[in-house]
């Protein structure tokens, strides 16, 4: 069976309100490098190429593209701008996909996923048609009803992670239907249109930066 080419949609389309910053989270320096620049290098770094597709706001494209040709990083890459939401920002880069293809959809802001995890992920993908990462809560999980709360079995639940990688023709698909605002992952689209969903083992420091104090945190790690 041919090998297919692989493909990363980092997701870097946000506005980076809840970071209350002038700036979008995603390019903010830390260690001298926008996180982006941190999130797409771990992509270079893998055993086989990676075409790189980045998602940025309309508002802040030149500057990505001028940060990109000042400090001679990624001469070649597409770069759809972000939509309304997440469902339509991965909807605009997923034209820029070749058929027959393997793709991580990743967000811009998870610099700390590792090359080894990466290649795991893409590997279970292909063979699986989605792979997803998963992790199991460590806290105790309540559900919230109104004034009320309830327990919950924490065996069964997980924590969705992203690279979320895709053989292309599932993806494909999947983003055909319309948009529906539970849709808030690439896994919840596919499962929409009919797939089953394959949870792998994710990265328990595979984390999300959001918030002043996930910022503090990369600080910490990447300066």
């Amino acid at each position: 069976m041919d090998v297919r080419k692989k493909y990363a949609i980092i997701v870097a389309g946000g506005s980076g309100s809840r970071m209350g910053s002038d700036i979008p989270k995603q390019f903010i320096s830390i260690g001298g490098k926008p996180l982006l620049r941190h999130t797409i290098e771990k992509f270079l770094s893998l055993s086989f190429p990676v075409g790189i597709i980045v998602v940025v706001n309309q508002e802040w494209k030149q500057w990505w593209k001028d940060y990109c040709r000042d400090y001679d990083f990624l001469e070649r890459y597409a770069i759809p701008s972000g939509g309304i939401t997440r469902f339509h920002s991965v909807q605009n880069a997923l034209q820029y996909l070749p058929d027959d293809s393997v793709v991580a959809v990743h967000d811009g802001v998870r610099p700390f996923v590792s090359a080894d995890f990466l290649e795991k992920m893409f590997a279970a993908g292909e063979e699986m048609g989605n792979a997803i990462p998963a992790v199991a809560p460590v806290e105790t999980v309540r559900e919230v009803s109104g004034p009320d709360s309830y327990i919950l079995k924490r065996d069964d639940i997980r924590l969705i992670q992203t690279p979320q990688v895709f053989r292309s023709e599932v993806i494909k698909a999947a983003y055909k239907l319309p948009y529906d605002p539970k849709f808030t992952d690439d896994a919840s689209v596919a499962e929409a249109a009919g797939y089953r969903i394959n949870l792998v083992e994710g990265l328990r420091y595979n984390v999300k930066i959001t918030t002043p104090e996930d910022l503090e945190i990369a600080r910490l790690w990447l300066d």
